[in-house]
C-alpha cells in the first residue's frame, strides 16, 4: 500500500501544473480512485482534493516569488479567473498573491511522503532575501552538536563575552537583521547528524571594513538567503523549524545550501514565559 500511495504522490507532483491532475492519477495509478481517496484521508486527515489544491497553491507561491505575475500564475494554476485564484490563495496562506509578488514573502505546503509515518504536509512561512557581502563579527567557539534542548556550551559562550566585546559588537552592528545573532557553521557532519562539533558565534552583521581586534570575524559573499520566521515555545519551536528546513523544505524546493551555515535571532515574549519569536536564515542557491 505504501508503494502505491507514494506512486500516487509522485503522479501528483508530475501533473501538478495540469488542469486535470485528478484524472491523470485515476488513469495511471492502477488503483481505484475511491480507495486512494479513502486511504489518503484516513492517513492524513485531509481530502485528496484539498491536498492537491494546497500543493498547486504552494507551487503558485514559487512562481510568484520568481517573478511571474498574478494573472499568469492564476491561469497556470488552473483557475479560470484572477478573482477565484486570489480568494483561494488568500484562504490558503492568509496573504494576497499580489502581496507575495510585491513583498517576496510567501508560504509553502510541502509534499507528503508515506513511510512508516506520514512525513510532510506542514506549512512553512519563508522569504527569499538578496543580501550584498557582509561580515559576521562576534565571539566564537567549537561546541557540541545538539538538536534538542538548551546547549549549555552555547550558554557558557554567551556568559564568557566581556563588556569590551559587547561594546565592540554594538559599535559594529549596522546590517539587517540588526540583532544579536547565533551563527552556526563548520559542522562536522554538515548539520545532518547529532554528532561531533560545530563552530558557534554570538555576534552581529557589519558592513565595516576597518575591523578592530578583540572579536572573531567571518566574511560572507553576496548571496540569496531563505528566511524562516517562527513563533512558539523556545527553544522547541526554533529547533523543530530547523529540522523541517532540512527534512522538508530543502528536499522539496529548487534550492540547495550555498554554504553549510545558518544564523538565527530570538526575541523572547515579555508577557509569555518561555515563548519567543525567532528567525532562521540559511544561504541558498538554485
Amino acid at each position: 500500500m505504501l508503494k502505491q500511495l507514494n506512486h500516487c504522490m509522485q503522479l501528483i507532483e508530475q501533473y501538478l501544473d495540469s488542469p486535470d491532475t485528478m484524472e491523470q492519477i485515476a488513469q495511471q495509478s492502477q488503483w481505484p480512485m475511491l480507495d486512494i481517496k479513502q486511504v489518503f484521508f484516513y492517513l492524513t486527515g485531509m481530502s485528496l482534493v484539498e491536498y492537491i489544491k494546497n500543493r498547486k497553491l504552494s507551487l503558485a507561491t514559487q512562481k510568484l516569488l520568481t517573478g511571474k505575475s498574478v494573472t499568469e500564475t492564476a491561469f497556470e494554476s488552473g483557475y479560470q479567473s484572477v478573482d477565484g485564484f486570489t480568494r483561494a490563495y488568500k484562504k490558503f496562506s492568509g496573504m494576497l498573491p499580489s502581496e507575495v509578488y510585491q513583498k517576496q514573502r510567501g508560504r509553502s505546503f510541502e509534499p507528503i511522503q508515506f513511510k512508516i509515518t506520514v512525513h510532510g504536509g506542514n506549512q512553512m512561512e519563508y522569504q527569499l532575501i538578496e543580501k550584498t557581502a557582509f561580515t559576521f563579527a562576534g565571539v566564537s567557539k567549537r561546541v557540541k552538536m545538539q538538536f534538542e534542548g538548551v546547549n549549555q556550551e552555547i550558554v557558557a559562550l554567551a556568559q564568557s563575552i566581556t563588556e569590551t566585546q559587547r561594546n565592540l559588537m554594538h559599535q559594529l552592528k549596522n546590517g539587517e537583521p540588526n540583532d544579536i545573532l547565533n551563527i552556526s557553521y563548520q559542522a562536522d557532519r554538515q548539520f545532518l547528524a547529532e554528532e561531533g562539533q560545530l563552530t558557534h558565534m554570538i555576534g552581529v552583521i557589519t558592513q565595516e571594513r576597518n575591523l578592530p581586534e578583540g572579536l572573531d570575524y567571518l566574511e560572507m559573499p553576496a548571496s540569496t538567503w531563505a528566511v524562516f520566521p517562527n513563533e512558539g515555545p523556545f527553544p522547541e519551536t526554533l529547533q523543530q523549524t530547523m529540522a523541517n528546513i532540512y527534512t522538508d523544505w530543502l528536499v522539496n524546493h529548487d534550492y540547495q545550501l550555498a554554504d553549510s551555515l545558518s544564523f538565527s535571532f530570538t526575541k523572547m515574549d515579555p508577557e509569555k514565559s518561555g515563548f519567543a519569536y525567532s528567525e532562521i536564515w540559511i544561504p541558498v542557491k538554485k
